[in-house]
């Protein structure tokens, strides 16, 4: 998470946000190649291969939080037993998958960021209107196409790549960002999102990872370390405590 990665992730967010923004239709004409004009649809979509490819991207990415939620869990029940990974580490992972997939792309923007899906504009045969990346005055309720959620989740696995040792976080990093661009290609081939969906939503989830992995790790002004983490967490653990106390003098009072 270096000052290098802020500048090329800012800059591929301005270049794409410029280009299309003066040319939007760009947008469509990437996802035309994948529109069977004879059928009017994208036929991933339809393809089985492809809802077992989005299971497997799921999968893998709970796989990947489930280690730091884990822990949490067992230093709630077992507060006087040291956490099974870095505090620092499963605070990285759960903070930014609830900020980045969960709060920035699945509450916030795809909620309240009107952009119709590609499936649906008029280019493509649906009934609404096409808008460029920027309008957030499109049609749409909710679960809109700006920008990708599955993308964020993709791309979050920037952040676990920054946990991995020096020797190896490059390749880390590269397949993070590999496996981020494959779950946004599926998406925009099936006419879920267009380019810059994905795109966006990697720039936004690299940001939040950023950030948070500095107050964490970089930044020594936050001076968190795991002995903090962990006694926050060790107050926390009492109304648990409190709570497993009740159930097992309850169930004492159910065999008495």
């Amino acid at each position: 998470m270096s000052r290098t990665g802020l500048l090329i992730a800012l800059a591929i967010g301005a270049v794409v946000g410029v280009v299309f923004a003066v040319w939007p239709q760009l947008d469509v004409a990437i996802s035309r190649p994948f529109f069977n004009e004879t059928y009017r649809v994208f036929p991933i979509q339809y393809s089985l291969v492809a809802r077992h490819l989005r299971d497997l991207f799921t999968y893998m990415i709970a796989a990947l939080v489930a280690p730091a939620f884990i822990a949490l869990a067992i230093k709630l029940v077992l507060p006087r037993r040291r956490m099974l990974i870095s505090a620092r580490a499963a605070l990285l992972l759960i903070t930014t998958i609830t900020l980045a997939p969960g709060l920035m792309a699945n509450t916030i923007l795809k909620d309240h960021w009107g952009r119709p899906r590609p499936a649906e504009v008029t280019e493509f045969y649906g009934p609404e209107q096409f808008r460029p990346w920027w309008d957030p005055r499109g049609s749409c309720d909710r679960n809109c196409s700006f920008v990708a959620g599955e993308g964020a989740g993709g791309f979050w696995t920037l952040a676990p790549a920054a946990l991995a040792p020096p020797s190896l976080r490059l390749f880390a990093y590269a397949a993070a960002l590999a496996f981020g661009a494959a779950a946004g290609l599926l998406r925009l081939s099936g006419g879920a999102h267009f380019f810059t969906d994905v795109v966006f939503s990697g720039v936004f989830t690299f940001l939040i990872i950023w950030i948070v992995h500095g107050l964490i790790f970089r930044w020594p002004r936050a001076r968190l370390t795991d002995e903090r983490i962990e006694r926050v967490v060790l107050s926390l653990s009492a109304p648990v405590e409190q709570l497993f106390a009740r159930l097992r003098g309850q169930r004492a009072r159910e065999r008495s």
